[in-house]
């Protein structure tokens, strides 16, 4: 709070400051910089950033050069307030969180892609290369009214290269270490009188920094390679009408999962340290007998149609969208002894095998507190010879996944834009959304024979299936919107925007009945309380922003605006309630807890008020630019994910926290030193609460997960002559990420599933033994330095560059799971370095 009353005293004090020489300016000076302002699309329509009456960061065609940022990940990096959590898991996973509202694994993003004015509906797309980009946008608070549907966070935009009636092409390739290579070539090429056509593609590939030792020392941990081809056709009918079509494949393959566990068991620190351990100090080793890798394929194809008529324009477009992905990992099973035993005979192969690769890889140096012992049964219950292996070990005992999310949509627009020029501006419009949504998670044993990449395999097969989640999600969205600005004078403009949401989802579960050969209960734990049956229900919101602005001159723009944003509920797994209630809120049975944890199979939509107040403007004949804002947001019912970890294998679910409260500050500084010299420096500081959580309402209080406390940007950007026809680049970006929590749970003490077991073990130890306190499951503040420096002709350009050149380590995400008594945590970014070298014409 103190930080926070602090930004807003000074974001006062600056507009105090600054407004005696805006005011002076007189009408030539007004107009001095016109033919230099950046024109934005954030509001579906095209108007300077200064006049834009809400936040908005903008990178250039020539700030995506100096950057070289290309992807959602590079673009949060340089962006104050927004932090992003990407490929973590898998390629398609990317959580952006803006001003302290987060997208939910396995929910919908809260962040809206738009690429050339199309709305992408996929979240797997979100970190993927669009194209050749001439322009970002990013827009923070909600974008329901403009964008619909899962932009309660904020908006990204992105602008491709149009072709124009001249031939231009361009192409790029890097090298860095890690055997990281990347590249990308365009041509736009006109057709004719009024057409013309674009053509890119990519290449990126990386041995990644880490190494599993117990496949000999293999490129299996982050490695990845990634192609895209992107198509665009434009052409015109007449005089009034114009076609934009659009074709785009993409392909990943690469690692997956690459996490390590880190333990929070205090009580038992003095026996190992590594018990209780700060995910921030973790040394990171990987030794998973199974080559985790993660295989996805995209393609889109899009058309959009503009027709001018006398005063107003028709804009309509269609979009069909095909996502495949799958994984494959070893699993983490080994320390609940899932697969020391089995129920069926069929079962006794990949018993035998747990034993026999525990034997052999008895003292293997597995990450600590971790320990194989001669037999694979927990320590607590074999002290003398047992195991401690921690997830993804060496050995068959942690069993295998596979998990699948398929992905097939078409959304369709229409909408009538005013294009006259009185007073009133007004769009009207309606949409339309079709997802064909499949998922699964399948755990199967490991009999030493690989996985076979099946949702569901016999008992009598080599990877038996021992617990199975699939589910298909069928959703249908309509909605209507319009919007009105109204601008009496060149001082005032106010604008209302509305949209209506209805969204019906309907899910049914895709589990044949079978039986766990090694419990012998039921493939999938929810089928032991009652049968699966399809469920569905039906989401709606209005979604209306206000907005006004007041120009004293045209250096200085002060606006307010409010808005809702909207998230559609959906489903769990179905019988995920009752398999947490059975398995975590007992505490009676011997060998169980109660941890007061509430989840549904149904999970709530999640609404957002939001207002925001801020001022932005230009001094000094524009040699600095200024941003400054302030922002409050309710957010009712916030979707998060829950992971969930024991003896029935791997839960995954959204809960909902009922009530949040973010409130925070932004500054924003540009300044030209000299010409071709210009620094800059931003800073968001960002105060969340929770306000109240029946899921865990021991957590009321505490910040809201996934968001950072505060966020530091500060660089600058080189562009000198040397000779008429060449010139030295440079580029700087130093960015620090404040302490970040990644769950409700934060600095406090639960019951674990050590709790309840160890009363009963061999070291019959009192439950609070267990206890885990997660005071040690913060990110710590971390800084990211990044530096271009290069060579440059109107044709050519060689860079050297490094990315976080320091070789800062730091975690990129810690996913705490609860009662199990630590946290899944993935490493961040290593030290980069390497050359580009790019032509263009």
């Amino acid at each position: 709070m103190r930080i926070t009353r602090l930004l807003l005293s000074a974001s006062a004090a600056g507009l105090a400051l600054g407004a005696t020489p805006v005011f002076a300016q007189d009408n030539a000076a007004d107009g001095a910089s016109e033919e230099d302002a950046i024109i934005v699309t954030a509001r579906r329509q095209n108007e300077r950033l200064q006049d834009v009456p809400a936040s908005v960061a903008v990178l250039s065609t020539a700030a995506l050069e100096s950057t070289g940022a290309k992807n959602a990940d590079d673009f949060a990096q340089l962006t104050p307030g927004v932090t992003i959590v990407t490929g973590t898991a898998e390629a398609g996973d990317t959580q952006i969180n803006i001003r302290g509202i987060n997208g939910a694994r396995d929910a919908e993003s809260s962040v809206a892609l738009v690429v050339d004015g199309i709305l992408k509906t996929n979240t797997a797309q979100l970190n993927q290369v669009q194209g050749t980009l001439r322009q970002v946008e990013i827009l923070k608070g909600p974008q329901g009214a403009l964008y619909g549907r899962n932009a309660a966070a904020g908006a990204i935009v992105l602008q491709t290269l149009k072709p124009k009636d001249v031939a231009e092409g361009g192409a790029r390739v890097s090298y860095a270490n890690a055997n990281t290579w990347d590249a990308s070539a365009y041509a736009s090429l006109p057709l004719g009188e009024g057409a013309g056509m674009v053509l890119s593609g990519g290449f990126q590939r990386t041995d990644g920094f880490f190494r599993n030792i117990f496949l000999g020392n293999s490129k299996t941990v982050d490695d990845k390679e990634a192609y895209n081809v992107d198509g665009r056709l434009v052409f015109t009918l007449g005089e009034n009408t114009e076609f934009d079509v659009k074709v785009r494949w993409a392909e990943f393959h690469g690692a997956s999962l690459p996490f390590n566990a880190s333990f929070h068991l205090p009580n038992f620190a003095a026996v190992n340290p590594k018990f209780y351990e700060d995910v921030d100090d973790h040394e990171f080793r990987f030794y998973n007998n199974i080559r985790a890798s993660n295989d996805q394929t995209s393609f889109d194809a899009s058309i959009k149609v503009e027709h001018s008529f006398e005063n107003m324009k028709l804009v309509a477009w269609a979009l069909f969208s095909d996502t495949k992905q799958d994984l494959v990992a070893d699993g983490t099973s080994a320390d609940f002894a899932r697969y020391i035993s089995a129920a069926l005979p069929s079962g006794a192969t990949a018993v035998n095998s747990c034993f026999a690769t525990t034997a052999a890889n008895t003292g293997f140096p597995v990450n600590q507190p971790g320990g194989i012992g001669a037999i694979p049964v927990p320590f607590i219950f074999a002290p003398a010879n047992g195991s401690t292996f921690g997830p993804y070990s060496p050995t068959t005992c942690d069993g295998t996944q596979y998990q699948l999310r398929n992905q097939e949509d078409i959304s369709a627009e229409v909408r009538l834009v005013s294009t006259g020029d009185g007073p009133l501006a007004w769009q009207v419009g309606a949409y339309y959304l079709k997802i064909d949504r499949q998922t699964g998670v399948s755990l199967g044993a490991d009999t030493g024979r690989g996985v076979i990449q099946n949702l569901y395999n016999g008992p009598s097969s080599s990877n038996p299936t021992s617990l199975l989640l699939a589910d298909q999600f069928d959703t249908k969205v309509y909605a209507a919107f319009g919007s009105l600005d109204y601008k009496p004078n060149d001082q005032f403009k106010a604008g209302l925007a509305l949209r209506y949401d209805i969204e019906d989802r309907a899910s049914r579960s895709l589990v044949p009945t079978a039986i766990d050969p090694f419990t012998g209960g039921p493939i999938n734990p929810g089928q032991a309380f009652g049968p699966l049956t399809p469920k569905s229900a039906s989401f709606k919101q209005l979604q209306p922003k206000v907005t006004l602005s007041w120009t004293p001159s045209n250096r200085l723009n002060v606006y307010v605006n409010w808005g809702i944003g909207f998230k559609s509920g959906g489903f769990n797994n179905q019988g995920s309630s009752a398999l947490i209630n059975a398995n975590f809120n007992n505490g009676v049975t011997p060998g169980t807890i109660n941890a007061n944890v509430r989840i549904n199979d149904q999970y709530r939509k999640e609404k957002s008020s939001a207002f925001e107040a801020g001022v932005k403007g230009t001094l000094f004949d524009d040699r600095i630019t200024f941003d400054l804002a302030g922002y409050y947001t309710r957010i009712t019912d916030m979707q998060f994910f829950e992971f969930f970890v024991g003896g029935f294998g791997l839960l995954r679910v959204v809960s909902n926290i009922d009530t949040v409260d973010v409130k925070g500050a932004e500054i924003n500084l540009t300044g030209k030193v000299v010409d071709g010299v210009k620094v800059f420096g931003s800073f968001n500081v960002t105060d969340s609460e929770i306000k109240k959580n029946a899921s865990r309402p021991y957590t009321v209080g505490n910040k809201s997960p996934y968001t950072a406390d505060w966020t530091l940007n500060v660089g600058a950007d080189l562009k000198v002559p040397v000779t008429d026809g060449l010139r030295i680049t440079g580029r700087a970006d130093y960015r620090l990420t404040g302490p970040t929590w990644f769950h409700t749970v934060q600095d406090q003490t639960r019951p674990t599933l050590f709790s309840g077991l160890l009363p009963i073990s061999a070291l019959a130890l009192p439950a609070a033994v267990g206890d885990a306190r997660y005071n040690v499951a913060q990110r710590d503040t971390f800084g990211v330095f990044n530096a271009r420096l290069g060579l440059e002709t109107d044709n050519y350009h060689v860079v050297v560059f490094a990315e976080n050149l320091f070789d800062k380590k730091y975690i990129a995400e810690a996913i705490p799971a609860i009662e199990f008594g630590g946290s899944f945590i993935s490493p961040g970014g290593r030290r980069l370095i390497g050359v580009e070298a790019g032509v263009k014409f």
